[in-house]
């Protein structure tokens, strides 16, 4: 096919050079422009015209996935097409990798299907695709057709088809790949062995990406970078920092990309800082913004707001993580400053900067400012947004806030499993458990099908109502659709069974979890301690720490409580000093309310004042009221009046305690005192009487359609919509 007429070949050729030109400087713009001058002066362009103008495309910026660069694209197609240059292989593979890149895979996928003959690069290029557009079962499945068709797999195959074997579902098809590569032959190759020990990073088997990076002759800077970011991946940023060491040593010059998955291993920031620095790094934009946000993720604010002030480079990802950092730490005067100064800036915040805002609103004194960024929320449309939407259900449920919970929820258009999650848990921490179990009908009406997370959360909701019969149902679906028992999940259903009154399905459902956790442990513990069996509870504490678990202030507190309510002092006594001493845990005034709760009921109220005088915190309500009540088992009188008196100035309004003072004199017999508590109740707002029990009842009809007790609840809708699973 010829180039030009040769009566204007001489005219063209500046042209062509200035095509040239632009091919390789990567400007797809001026590409395109210089080849509509070449078609505009009659000129018919050849194969490697078609090659340079594809190339140039790659190398631009072309927006992915939009309908201009789909346009484009399909123009260079139909000039291909029509010029009859399709016949050449390698400009129709160019053309299957241009719309790969932009996202195109069906165009790409039937210009592939139309091509007549094919080659191990057009293959690879496909495989390369889908697996870089996140469709990794079709990238395995045009690899089986490949071998099919007798076409010989190459490292490049191998390479560009691991990474659609990174998901936990294809662990399998995985290390199968890298037997068929090492039965090929290709074993031995450094783009094969890098892929190979990325996935198995992926896959959480850092023992065979050792075994790999070990065994690797020619370790390129790739080859290093994939192994920090391994242990990275993992956790292991003190092993992902001796790699790095590993790699000066042996004198490979470390690229941007080590520097990143250095910063993503999380290692001390003041260690990655230093090797920037020496590494001269320090003026890399996306660097020293991925070192910023480091420090502010592990809570250096300040030094992170330091290395921003003398940074050139302002961005929102930075302005983000330090708004997120002071969120953190509660300082949301700082966090709403850090966002002002996005916008002072002129960059738009995006939903995760609003969010990192939210995220931080605990107090009841800033709930007026998480409105104010509600209403900005509103006015930016960012509300609309999945992520801004649960961050504010999080918000309003945080403050007890049901009914701008539930009003956010329903004028979402589309209600994702985790929004349905985020508001049944606001519901339930809010202790409108019995919105949560509508809101669960609802969900199921529409289809959305509950995760781990919503089932321990409406766990939680059952125990607040005394609803065993809900939980019950709640383990049955469990069983049934074969929902993984994670941590939370077994821990809440336990957690259900035990304040429900069945201690002996909360055994049954811990001794069925292969792996208990510690909150597991913690669970069963607590429920040992508050049904008296102090004796299981101290087993189980016993062969917790046979299992190599450290018990924390959870573990000890149910410990505790064991022994102040079966009155063993010197146990207890013992528990705390190993919970002090050897395992370096502080108390908190729950430990201490039942130490003094300890030695109060055995009588040893010198030893008790002594011990809350010896306190390192100032002792609350609870901690008071804890000797308050031993008071009331030992009759105790005059303590008990002081320590009265002691709760009245602490302005506790707790209707509990005049009753144990009531309770009090009546043991001695002393009535009128105890008619002047019941009127100090009343002035106070309470009247000492009311009180609410909950039980469940259920009904059944009988033969005259008459509901009939014991079966009740099998009429509510509630429960009708829970049968449904």
């Amino acid at each position: 096919m010829k180039w030009a007429s040769n009566r204007n070949i001489a005219a063209f050729k500046p042209n062509l050079s200035l095509f040239h030109f632009h091919s390789l400087f990567q400007n797809a713009r001026c590409a395109l422009v210089t080849f509509r001058q070449l078609l505009q002066a009659n000129y018919n362009p050849n194969d490697v015209t078609f090659s340079l103008l594809i190339k140039a495309c790659l190398s631009s910026s072309f927006a992915f996935g939009s309908s201009t660069s789909e346009q484009k694209a399909s123009q260079i197609h139909t000039q291909l097409a029509k010029r009859g240059v399709n016949q050449f292989l390698y400009v129709n593979t160019a053309l299957i990798d241009l719309y790969m890149k932009l996202g195109f895979t069906s165009h790409a996928h039937q210009l592939f299907e139309d091509m007549i003959y094919r080659d191990v690069v057009s293959w690879n290029v496909m495989i390369c695709g889908y697996s870089q557009n996140g469709y990794p079962y079709d990238a395995l499945q045009l690899f089986v057709h490949m071998l099919r068709q007798n076409f010989r797999p190459n490292q490049t195959t191998i390479a560009s088809l691991l990474p659609s074997c990174g998901i936990r579902e294809l662990i399998l098809q995985g290390r199968s790949i890298h037997g068929f590569a090492f039965k090929a032959g290709l074993g031995w190759d450094t783009q094969l062995n890098n892929a190979l020990i990325s996935i198995y990073a992926k896959y959480d088997d850092l023992e065979a990406a050792q075994v790999l990076f070990e065994g690797m002759d020619g370790k390129n800077v790739v080859s290093w970078n994939t192994m920090i970011g391994a242990y990275g991946q993992n956790g292991l940023s003190n092993k992902a920092v001796l790699c790095f060491k590993e790699m000066l040593k042996e004198g490979l010059q470390p690229s941007q990309v080590t520097m990143m998955n250095l910063i993503s291993a999380n290692a001390v920031p003041t260690i990655v800082h230093c090797c920037i620095i020496k590494c001269g790094f320090i003026n890399d934009a996306s660097v020293v913004t991925s070192l910023v946000c480091l420090y502010a993720k592990q809570g250096f604010t300040e030094m992170a707001k330091l290395l921003y002030k003398y940074y050139p480079t302002k961005d929102l990802i930075t302005l983000t993580a330090m708004t997120s950092s002071y969120s953190e730490k509660g300082d949301i005067e700082s966090a709403v400053e850090c966002f002002i100064r996005t916008l002072r800036l002129d960059i738009r915040p995006d939903a995760i900067a609003l969010i990192s805002v939210l995220h931080g609103i605990e107090d009841p004194s800033h709930f007026a400012i998480g409105r104010a960024f509600h209403g900005y929320g509103l006015k930016c449309a960012l509300s609309t947004d999945c992520l801004v939407a649960n961050g504010l259900i999080s918000m309003y449920s945080r403050f007890d806030e049901i009914e701008g919970t539930l009003f956010l929820f329903s004028e979402m258009s589309e209600k994702p499993l985790i929004t349905w999650n985020s508001v049944i848990s606001g519901c339930v921490q809010a202790g409108k458990s019995s919105n949560a179990m509508e809101l669960f009908s609802k969900m199921n009406m529409y289809g959305q099908k509950p995760d781990a997370i919503t089932i321990a959360s409406l766990l939680s909701g059952c125990c607040q109502l005394g609803n065993l019969r809900t939980g019950e149902t709640l383990h049955g679906y469990v069983l049934r659709n074969n929902v993984k028992m994670e941590e939370f999940t077994g821990t809440a259903l336990i957690d259900m069974y035990t304040k429900c009154g069945r201690l002996d399905y909360a055994e049954k459902v811990f001794y069925s979890i292969k792996d208990p956790c510690l909150a597991t442990w913690n669970s069963i513990i607590s429920g040992y301690s508050l049904y008296g069996h102090e004796h299981r509870a101290f087993k189980c504490f016993s062969e917790l720490l046979e299992q190599g678990l450290e018990p924390d202030r959870i573990t000890f507190l149910g410990v505790l409580a064991a022994c102040t309510h079966s009155g063993l002092v010197h146990l207890g006594m013992k528990y705390y000093r190993i919970m002090t001493e050897e395992c370096g845990l502080v108390p908190s005034l729950q430990h201490y309310a039942c130490i003094v709760g300890l030695l109060g009921r055995a009588g040893l109220f010198k030893e008790a004042i002594e011990f809350i005088n010896s306190m390192e915190i100032r002792p609350d309500s609870a901690v008071w009221g804890a000797l308050l009540s031993a008071c009331c088992i030992q009759q105790e009188v005059k303590l008990g009046e002081c320590l009265a008196k002691k709760l009245f100035l602490l302005n506790c309004n707790n209707g509990g305690f005049y009753v144990l003072m009531s309770n009090l004199y009546a043991i001695v017999g002393r009535w009128d005192d105890v008619a002047k508590v019941r009127d100090m109740m009343r002035d106070s707002g309470g009247d000492g009487c009311s009180g609410v029990s909950v039980i469940e009842l259920t009904s059944i009809k009988d033969t005259d359609n008459n509901l009939r007790p014991n079966e009740a609840y099998l009429n509510s809708s509630t429960w009708q919509n829970l049968c449904l699973y």
